[in-house]
């Protein structure tokens, strides 16, 4: 079979909670770019990887293709985050422990088990050179795990279930592509609505927007759009970026995004912005907005820009994938 190359990306585009007209809020499973890693070492290599301790699989799990029009929220957010709980009334819940209950395509298990981010064009891409299936057939995994699992063990876990199941065969290569940098303007100065996690309000502290930590969340109306996070990394931060900008018609960042600010440790932030409008406008329509573009919000609320710029980065190549046999 022909090897299928895919640039390392995860299109998870599933989503918590509601966004209506009226501004509902909405928690990102997995609506961000690709999470770059620019760093010459071998993805087996990589640090989380590591940590989380090398191959391992779950004790038992089962595989099955979901009715058309089925969905079920995953146990925890499939996405590069931390975040390893259900929602619960706007908050998490209690961890996951032991259990892995899903129902995704194919696509969304792949992302979640690399650890992988994408944009918008990168998700197109990618589903352009896959077959159909693995992005329009949903399939229901319910597993468990031994011990108490954390959540990138279980990626590990769900990396060697799609060996077995779907005879996943896939291997990392390096490549320089033109990339857009997050630096600072200001060399030690932040904006002000970036601070480091431990100058902000505790994690189950009231009334704060986002409500809980570690996790990404988003606002939307006519007045414009409201994004943030707490307990975060830049380079997660960078790697949401065009996520946000591409959310709602504002003109998305065509790039992935990689962090050069320098900053290491955790952060909290929010931006809000006016989005760009695009195409035709109804006759009411407020042709003169109130507020900041995206990237004039980036700038002036959190002191960073993005710069143009190319970086070695890592690329998934999907040798080998099939559809499973019935359970």
């Amino acid at each position: 079979m022909n090897s299928i190359k895919v640039p390392a990306v995860n299109v998870c585009s599933e989503v918590i909670g509601s966004a209506g007209r009226g501004g509902g809020i909405v928690l990102l499973i997995a609506m961000s770019p690709l999470m770059l890693i620019a760093a010459p070492q071998s993805p087996a290599e990589a640090p989380w990887q590591t940590a989380a301790g090398g191959k391992m699989a779950f004790e038992v799990a089962s595989v099955k293709l979901a009715q058309p029009g089925s969905f079920r929220s995953p146990s925890f957010p499939l996405d590069a985050g931390d975040a390893f709980a259900a929602m619960v009334d706007g908050r998490l819940g209690q961890p996951a422990g032991d259990r892995f209950s899903a129902s995704m395509p194919l696509a969304v298990y792949i992302t979640f088990a690399y650890k992988l981010m994408l944009t918008q064009d990168q998700i197109e891409f990618m589903l352009a050179h896959l077959p159909k299936w693995v992005s329009t057939d949903r399939f229901d995994i319910q597993a468990r795990a031994a011990g108490n699992p954390t959540k990138d063990q279980m990626r590990l876990m769900m990396r060697s279930l799609l060996a077995d199941r779907f005879k996943l065969a896939a291997h990392f290569e390096t490549h320089q592509a033109p990339v857009l940098a997050l630096t600072l303007i200001r060399p030690g100065t932040l904006g002000p609505n970036l601070r480091p996690h431990a100058e902000g309000p505790a994690c189950d502290a009231p009334s704060v927007f986002p409500p809980l930590c570690n996790v990404y969340m988003m606002t939307g109306s006519s007045n414009g759009k409201r994004a943030g996070s707490r307990n975060t990394t830049i380079d997660l931060l960078a790697s949401n970026l065009p996520g946000f900008a591409g959310a709602g018609n504002d003109g998305r960042l065509d790039r992935p995004v990689v962090d050069q600010t320098g900053l290491s440790g955790r952060f909290d932030f929010t931006l809000e912005w006016m989005p760009e409008s695009s195409g035709p406008q109804p006759p009411d329509a407020n042709t003169d907005p109130q507020g900041p573009t995206f990237l004039d919000a980036l700038r002036e609320q959190l002191g960073l820009r993005l710069q143009s710029t190319a970086a070695r980065i890592q690329i998934l190549v999907i040798d080998h994938i099939e559809k499973p046999d019935p359970n």
